[in-house]
């Protein structure tokens, strides 16, 4: 398979085009994002109920979300094989019908052990979803306006969430088995899947040559390809570690709001200004991070996200929810988390050579994932031990440290 790099694909624009929209192939690509995430915003916040309803603590409802991203994470590490053995066009049309089916199964059970094994093979659709829809934007779009199409292929992703993550809950409370049908809907995005892998493959077999010839010279070189791909996991370290300070909490929210609110309106007011934020600032800062870099953003914007979880673990301190800050805390973080997700990936893609832009993309999802799966696991665990202030709290403490870790590396540059 050819590495997808923004250079090699005859789908590549020059940097001067108008939009990145017009570039072929991106439309499919914002058309399979959109309904492969809308399936998985849904079932968010609302599969952790529905094991609540079959009797599970908050404990075993992290596991839900928990289990799903563990799935995600590893199935993320053959992502790139698969696309080597079976092509695009395989690949991402079998893993959004994975993502997709699972959720009208949901109505058939509420026992937490098939909750849990369902998740497992959502997980493995999320996966293909998400590392080839990254790596999709490298391959369509030049390096200079990698900002503006993360931007523009992160709303695609951040829309949906905005829609039906703040409703998920309400939904949930008048008809489960409503939620359970509108997250079916990935399997809709199987024809633009099969729409963008066609182009994706035919950029493939046309590049066969140039792949024949780097073969041979990788292995005449096989010991500075090893050295390569060390620097590269070196390299993408910085922007993975800051992607799963923000994702955590991130995940935390998006799982735990409609039980830390209280309340099913309050619970959907403050996801809709999480999830609002969170499209708006991803799209929004694409333009900055083609303009000033992404570095220069990253430590404040974790600096805001803890201000706005310590907001979130005061509101509701006590027992006693104080809904406007808990809606002002959500939405700082939802602000925090949209722009570190498009700063990140920048980064990442910035860090190594374009040839390794799928190892950046795989790896930036890990990061993603493993942190929403973290927040769902630890701050369940904590909620269950102390409440969900403390909970909340303690991620606060953990993009605290990160912001100054950040600050410390970059003073000596600037000496």
């Amino acid at each position: 398979m050819r590495r997808p790099t923004p250079s090699s694909t005859p789908s590549s624009t020059p940097s001067s085009s108008p939009s990145v929209a017009r570039v072929p192939g991106f439309r499919p690509l914002l058309a399979m994002s959109a309904l492969g995430f809308a399936g998985y915003a849904l079932l968010l916040p609302a599969a952790p109920l529905w094991a609540v309803q079959g009797g599970a603590g908050e404990g075993g409802a992290g596991l839900v979300n928990a289990v799903l991203m563990a799935a995600t994470v590893l199935t993320q590490t053959t992502v790139p094989w698969l696309l080597r053995r079976v092509g695009w066009r395989l690949t991402m049309s079998v893993g959004v019908v994975l993502l997709g089916v699972p959720s009208v199964l949901f109505m058939a059970t509420d026992q937490l052990g098939w909750l849990l094994a369902l998740s497992a093979v959502r997980g493995t659709g999320f996966a293909v979803l998400t590392v080839c829809g990254s790596s999709a934007v490298a391959a369509l779009v030049d390096g200079p306006r990698h900002g503006r199409a993360i931007g523009l292929y992160g709303l695609s992703i951040a829309l949906p969430q905005l829609l039906l993550v703040p409703s998920a809950a309400w939904i949930a409370a008048l008809d489960f088995r409503v939620v359970f049908a509108l997250g079916a809907l990935p399997v809709l995005a199987a024809p633009f899947a099969a729409l963008l892998g066609r182009r994706l493959d035919a950029a493939d077999a046309a590049d066969a040559a140039d792949a024949a010839h780097a073969a041979h010279a990788a292995a005449a070189t096989k010991d500075a390809d090893g050295a390569s791909r060390s620097a590269t996991l070196r390299a993408l370290l910085m922007p993975s570690l800051v992607l799963l300070a923000v994702t955590t909490p991130g995940g935390a929210l998006l799982t735990f709001a409609p039980q830390f609110a209280g309340d099913a309106g309050l619970a959907a007011l403050g996801l809709l200004g999480f999830t609002a934020a969170t499209a708006l600032s991803r799209w929004g800062v694409g333009g900055l991070a083609d303009r000033f870099g992404p570095r220069v953003f990253l430590a404040p914007l974790l600096a805001v996200c803890a201000a706005g979880l310590a907001v979130c673990g005061g509101a509701i301190a006590g027992g006693d929810t104080r809904p406007a800050l808990l809606v002002l805390g959500m939405t700082a973080v939802g602000v925090a988390y949209g722009s570190l997700q498009n700063l990140t990936l920048v980064a990442a893609f910035a860090a190594v050579p374009a040839r390794q832009h799928s190892t950046a993309s795989a790896v930036w999802n890990i990061g993603f994932d493993a942190g929403t799966g973290l927040g769902s696991l630890v701050v369940g665990f904590i909620a269950a031990g102390t409440s969900f202030s403390v909970g909340l709290l303690t991620t606060a403490a953990v993009c605290t440290v990160a912001a100054a870790a950040l600050g410390i590396r970059r003073r000596p540059r600037a000496a």
